[in-house]
């Protein structure tokens, strides 16, 4: 089973606690033991250096010396004249390294400080048991402070890893509690350190993955409604046919619900596909031949120039169709009016209309899916009519007033060379 955080936290910090505090005791025994034999080094000398002199200038030198601390005189052949302490007798091999400055050896149970003097090789000593006792009754202190601070400095680190920690727990319990069905933001107020950003770009997610949720619903809901109509339509009116054949009327009006059907069915599909953003077969297009097909087959009345842009003749076909059967569910036939003229390096295409008009808090979200006019209709053409024109690095925009509203779509004009 992997450890939570909260125990690698918690192992991580403690393994450098025992690191840092082992560390500190021994680098602090090391100090002291260093400082104690120094102190002893530099005793010996002194009082080395003090003897020497005075022997040197006929005086006896034991009284200069300081208590604790034991004479010996040898001769250049390393026999003992003056032997203070046996137990601190000197090898003869130690003997020969004596010089004119005085030196400190370092022997079992004792330190030696040797200097040769004109009366043979002195040789002061003490005894390293003191020293010895200090350093055992440091190392005893130190272990005693080891088992003291480890636990405490652990229980301690464990504290501070389950605070630190909490928050991220807390986080991680609330997001595991979260599924398709519930999706509301962690209730959780957090500073703006790594964790609280975490949470926010989780709540981010939960509202974005919410929103996208309810258009789901709306975008089926929608479907279903512009699907039930004309499907009630198309069935009231074959049933018609099946008890009369020869009523033509019925026969158009089903062939009229069945293109509604098909068209409302492409539309749908463009948008979940993204095809009128993708797959463009690009062509040399004259706007003008192509703006007159779609007026042309929608009855309304036109005027403009020839102009020519790069792009998909039959996304841009597509792109009046829906802007037209816009301005006609509005306003009718006779209220709109189709322009194109050119405005520096773009074509402009002008549908307006007569009709009521669009409120102003719909205008937005507009080329939204099904975002409703007051005309009606799907409100899917908008939207695919926004993504063609974006697909031909264009931009459609709306400006709309009750008695007059114009949809502009602008498009890169094709260079003259």
């Amino acid at each position: 089973m992997p450890l939570s955080f909260r125990s690698r936290l918690f192992l991580g910090f403690g393994f450098l606690w025992l690191l840092l505090l082992s560390a500190s005791l021994y680098l602090a025994g090391r100090r002291v033991e260093g400082s104690l034999r120094e102190r002893l080094e530099a005793t010996l000398l002194q009082d080395a250096a003090k003897v020497a002199e005075a022997y040197r200038q006929g005086r006896a030198g034991l009284l200069l010396t300081t208590g604790g601390v034991f004479l010996h005189l040898y001769r250049e052949d390393g026999e003992p004249l003056i032997l203070t302490e046996p137990r601190h007798r000197l090898p003869p091999p130690l003997l020969q390294r004596a010089r004119e400055a005085p030196r400190v050896f370092w022997q079992e149970g004792f330190a030696a400080a040797l200097v040769r003097t004109p009366l043979g090789l002195l040789a002061l000593t003490a005894d390293t048991a003191p020293v010895e006792e200090a350093l055992f009754a440091l190392r005893q202190a130190l272990l005693e402070a080891f088992l003291l601070l480890f636990p405490l400095g652990t229980g301690l680190l464990y504290l501070a890893a389950r605070f630190a920690a909490r928050p991220l727990e807390a986080a991680a319990q609330a997001i595991a509690a979260r599924s398709p069905e519930r999706l509301d933001p962690i209730p959780l107020s957090l500073p703006k350190d790594e964790f609280g950003r975490m949470v926010e770009a989780v709540n981010a997610l939960l509202r974005a993955l919410k929103e996208a949720k309810e258009r789901e619903r709306a975008f089926l809901a929608e479907v279903s409604h512009e699907l039930r109509t004309p499907l009630t339509v198309l069935l009231g009116h074959l049933d018609r046919l099946r008890r009369n054949p020869q009523d033509l009327e019925a026969l158009a009006t089903a062939q009229r619900t069945a293109e509604r059907m098909r068209r409302l069915v492409e539309d749908l599909l463009a948008l979940a596909r993204g095809e009128a953003e993708r797959s463009l077969n690009l062509f040399i297009v004259d706007l003008k031949a192509l703006a007159e097909e779609a007026v042309r087959e929608q009855g309304v009345g036109f005027q403009g120039e020839a102009l020519e842009v790069l792009g998909d003749p039959d996304r841009l076909l597509q792109l009046l169709r829906n802007l037209i059967a816009n301005g006609v569910r509005a306003a009718g036939k006779e209220g709109v009016g189709v322009r194109l003229r050119r405005e520096g390096d773009w074509a402009l295409l002008e549908v307006e209309d007569q009709g009521p008009g669009i409120p102003q808090d719909l205008l937005p979200r507009l080329f939204q899916r099904f975002a409703r006019g007051p005309g009606g209709g799907t409100g899917l053409g908008l939207a695919i009519a926004h993504a063609i024109a974006k697909a031909h690095g264009g931009e459609i925009e709306v400006e709309s007033q009750p008695g007059r509203t114009v949809f502009r779509v602008r498009l890169p004009l094709l260079p003259e060379e």
